[in-house]
């Protein structure tokens, strides 16, 4: 199990050269035209030939996959991971690094850690501001408002821990609920205006609001997954500044536009306790990583490190630059150094090239909303925002939504799922690729009216 075969090597390099230097294929999920394969009988005792297995994934198991990083994958959000970040992530797979301590893994830490002070620094945040690489927003979100409960029931011990609350739009992100939930506390959900959440919003909900005193937080969200709207992170940021509450924003998918030309309207991230933004979403990461930052580093790691007899040995530095566990600012411990690749592909191709890539997407989202509204019988539900359109074919049904879809996948033209909005079902397309061309945005839009 523990010896090298260079055959095998051989053919597994191969087989990584072949993805990386084609487009990748959009193939299939669920909607494949050949049933999937059956397992029974792979695991057996003596084993099989890794040649034989590889070859097996290879023309049974990979085509039942829709690749996430394919120019024609516009659903949910994409992945666009660069060519250098992925060859580094194979470097860090083979190269056996635990990113959990400063102990273990110093060299990679220092290295991921410039990125993050690089991220906090783009999106305005003070000097010292840090935190870790974990494996999504989820996660992030779960970690930073578990901080974000700590902090507030240290500031009010007179409120029962139960009852106190965050206040979060009704459009926030699911995971953000759900972490609310996994917490113990309630969120005070507050209707946002034309779906984005604004400081009006939230002050006229706390004046409606009998026990405004247990509302600790506020979450915004830099980019809405489902519709691309930026909340009003400079007035919910100042706000939540001059009421002592926690601030976190939720950046998973939209923070990426700190590299385009909308950058000005994520500029109150400056106000922010707490900061996530996802690289292998529109920085052109591979799954998984997700940068967890926080305004005051000390505070997460007091909350959320770890404490056991053999992992005191981690703990006993005095400067928090050379004592700095990336398994303190999160809920986890052992990880993969999940930053090294998005470290990598920034250092070795730029800010600007970042820049390039990230203004594209907005770029075809506002031609595509050009070519809808041109279109008889299209409708934009709501003008682009970032590099998200919401558009209808009118008086098409859920089940020609659906089927369009299928159809879509099916003959290989791209991926596009449709989304409901206020109530109806309606197309939504998601570009992140660089390389996702007008002419699939106009093949995509032809297809409606065949």
């Amino acid at each position: 199990m523990f010896t090298y075969d260079e055959a095998f090597t051989d053919s597994i390099f191969e087989y990584c050269r072949d993805r990386l230097e084609h487009d990748a294929p959009l193939d299939f999920g669920m909607h494949s035209p050949i049933p999937l394969p059956h397992l029974e009988g792979l695991i057996s005792e003596e084993g099989r030939s890794a040649e034989e297995t590889l070859e097996f994934f290879r023309d049974h198991l990979a085509e039942h996959v829709v690749s996430i990083d394919s120019p024609r994958f516009l659903a949910f959000i994409p992945n666009a991971p660069t060519k250098n970040s992925l060859l580094f992530d194979m470097v860090v797979a083979c190269s056996g690094l635990n990113g959990t301590s400063w102990l273990e893994s110093a060299g990679a830490v220092v290295a991921e850690n410039q990125a993050l002070e690089f991220l906090a620094a783009r999106a305005g945040m003070p000097q010292g501001s840090g935190g870790a690489f974990v494996s999504g927003g989820s996660s992030g979100n779960l970690s930073a408002l578990t901080v974000g409960r700590d902090v507030g029931r240290t500031r009010h011990p007179d409120i029962a821990p139960h009852e106190l609350r965050f206040a979060i739009s009704a459009d926030a992100h699911s995971s953000i609920g759900k972490a609310l939930h996994v917490l113990g506390i309630e969120p005070l959900l507050v209707e946002p205006d034309d779906h984005r959440f604004t400081r009006v919003n939230l002050e006229k909900a706390l004046a409606n609001d009998p026990h405004r005193e247990t509302v600790i937080g506020v979450v915004a969200t830099s980019g809405t997954t489902n519709a691309g709207i930026i909340d009003d992170l400079e007035g919910l940021g100042s706000f939540a500044r001059e009421n002592d509450m926690w601030f976190h924003v939720d950046g998973a998918y939209g923070g990426g536009a700190l590299f385009s030309s909308q950058r000005e309207l994520l500029a109150g991230i400056r106000h922010a306790d707490s900061f996530i933004v996802d690289p292998h979403k529109w920085l052109f990461g591979p799954l998984d990583c997700c940068a967890l930052i926080y305004r005051d580093p000390s505070t997460a790691r007091h909350f959320l490190a770890q404490q056991a007899g053999y992992l005191d040995v981690l703990h006993g530095g005095d400067d928090d630059h050379y004592d700095w566990n990336p398994s303190d600012f999160a809920i986890h411990l052992s990880r993969r150094a999940r930053g090294l690749p998005f470290w990598f592909s920034l250092v070795t191709y730029g800010v600007r090239a970042y820049e390039s890539a990230t203004q594209a997407a907005i770029d075809l989202a506002q031609r595509a909303g050009d070519l809808i509204e041109a279109r008889e019988g299209l409708e934009l539900v709501r003008p682009a925002s970032l590099s998200i359109v919401l558009y209808r074919r009118v008086g098409w049904s859920e089940a020609q939504y659906l089927e369009w879809s299928e159809t879509l996948l099916r003959e290989q033209i791209a991926f596009v799922t449709p989304t409901r909005w206020e109530g109806e079902m309606v197309a939504r397309l998601a570009f992140l690729h660089p390389d996702t061309t007008d002419e699939l945005v106009n093949q995509i839009l032809d297809s409606m009216f065949d």
